[in-house]
């Protein structure tokens, strides 16, 4: 068995200010073709299960290129095409393969290619041909698309909101390859589309327990896969929104029936899939009647892996207008404050101007007098499933009873060793607010009593209707014809 993976990855936020180019795949995460570090990245799902499944088998693995970029807007067209063609060099330079597995997002868009994904799995076939088995894990938050499931035998999206099930996804994606390749299963697809998009956290009803009925059912009766797109809300394509994927071994009708069933379904409950969104104050107000603490706050609207700035000052301008002491909030990216108290070194004394730089969804920057608690250069946070996550130099300040983390590569807060690592002690906080919309809840949940989702201007606003679409197709819930 000879085998091929790579990988190229964002999530693309059409409305985000912040360009993707080349030097953003770089940072975040750019291995050439043999040189994937020995630890799963959160993009090279199918790159890692792949080996380890070859361990003691008969199978040649060549590694491809691996590039992921953090969330951000529309990818430029010179880095699209740069690391698509050296991705598509190394398939080429693998020769005849049987399997080429490929760690994708769903959602990437780039000047000239509102569908990516398509772009280069499309021109992955024509250089593998009919018989190679060409399989692909997907982001949920994906844009699921005709050339997408038209050009891949197999998509497999995580099934989970948080991402916690990465590696798990990818072994089935695997697994489902190899019994294609080998002669075994015979897939049949079909797609349904919900015409909706919503934001579906699998942590709690009705999603926890209709994806544990998803799980039950895959690898029985003939039910290969099943995959949810949720669909990406702050990407303006054509093909956006919610679809479900299921491939049956062969039985065409028995997948129409199924896609068609679990899509109706979802339809059903799509009413009950958002949590409440208060405002900064109100939640704030939330917050500090549960009289039990730790209480984690999520600044959804900024979340830097939604292609959102990270340097918001909304909820923290409230705190600090209110007294509110105890408060430990992050992590806003902010370079420029981050090198100052580097210069100014640990333990110091220093005014600040925090966040508010990038754009008017960042708010406005606040003067701050604070004590400088930690500094680190290349520090890292725990990721999802356990992968590595860049925070690049960090600098961590206290004012007025707020520790505040900043960073200077822009990510979102998921792993509690954001604070944990720089000494910060989470259970003695009133409040933990956290420039995220989900992917804290795996770590911070164990932490904190209780969990309030904020409502605050930005680029992930929940008012899809605010946004200025022009390229999505209606009718589609909740969109406003």
């Amino acid at each position: 068995m000879k085998i091929f993976s790579g990988s190229l990855a964002t999530e693309t936020n059409t409305f985000s200010p912040i360009p993707t180019g080349l030097s953003a795949y770089r940072s975040r995460g750019y291995y050439p073709a043999g040189q994937h570090p020995d630890r799963m990245q959160m993009f090279s799902g199918p790159l890692w299960a792949a080996r380890q499944r070859a361990a003691g088998k008969d199978w040649t693995l060549i590694e491809g290129l691996t590039a992921g970029a953090t969330p951000a807007g529309i990818t430029t067209r010179h880095a699209y095409e740069t690391l698509r063609d050296e991705l598509l060099e190394d398939l080429r330079r693998a020769g005849k393969v049987d399997i080429a597995l490929f760690g994708l997002h769903g959602a990437m868009v780039a000047d000239g290619y509102d569908d990516c994904e398509g772009d280069l799995l499309a021109r992955a076939r024509e250089i593998v041909g009919p018989d190679t088995v060409i399989g692909a894990e997907l982001d949920p938050h994906c844009h699921l698309t005709d050339a997408m499931v038209h050009s891949a035998d197999f998509l497999v999206c995580f099934k989970e909101y948080p991402h916690t099930d990465i590696l798990d996804r990818a072994y089935d994606l695997v697994d489902l390859c190899v019994a294609r390749a080998e002669g075994r299963i015979k897939p049949a697809r079909a797609v349904f589309d919900c015409e909706m998009i919503s934001i579906m956290h699998t942590s709690r009803e009705p999603m926890r327990g209709f994806v544990d009925r998803l799980l039950a059912m895959e690898g029985k009766e003939g039910v290969l896969s099943v995959s949810i797109a949720h669909g990406f809300p702050w990407g303006d394509t054509p093909d956006m929104g919610s679809k479900v994927l299921v491939y049956t071994d062969g039985d065409a009708a028995q997948a129409e029936a199924l896609a068609r069933a679990l899509g109706e379904e979802i339809i059903g409950f799509r009413d009950q899939l958002a949590p409440p969104y208060p405002g900064a104050d109100e939640a704030l107000d939330q917050a500090l009647a549960h009289k039990e603490f730790p209480v984690v706050l999520a600044d959804s609207a900024d979340n830097a892996g939604g292609g959102a700035p990270s340097d918001a000052t909304f909820i923290l301008e409230r705190v600090l207008a209110r007294g509110i002491a105890d408060v430990a909030t992050g992590p806003f990216w902010d370079p420029v404050a981050v090198q100052l108290c580097f210069e100014a070194g640990e333990g110091g004394q220093i005014k600040l101007r925090v966040g508010g730089k990038v754009a008017p969804v960042s708010g406005q920057p606040l003067d701050l007098d604070c004590e400088i608690l930690a500094l680190k250069r290349d520090a890292v946070m725990t990721g999802l499933a356990g992968t590595p996550a860049l925070l690049g130099d960090v600098a961590v300040v206290r004012t007025r009873g707020v520790t505040i983390v900043m960073t200077t590569s822009r990510t979102q807060a998921m792993g509690t060793d954001l604070f944990t690592q720089f000494g910060v002690d989470l259970q003695a906080m009133k409040l933990i607010i956290v420039k995220s919309s989900q992917h804290f809840y795996a770590s911070y949940s164990k932490v904190g009593r209780h969990v309030i989702y904020v409502e605050t201007p930005g680029a992930i606003t929940q008012d899809v209707n605010a946004l200025p679409f022009t390229k999505r197709k209606l009718p589609k819930w909740p969109f406003k014809a």
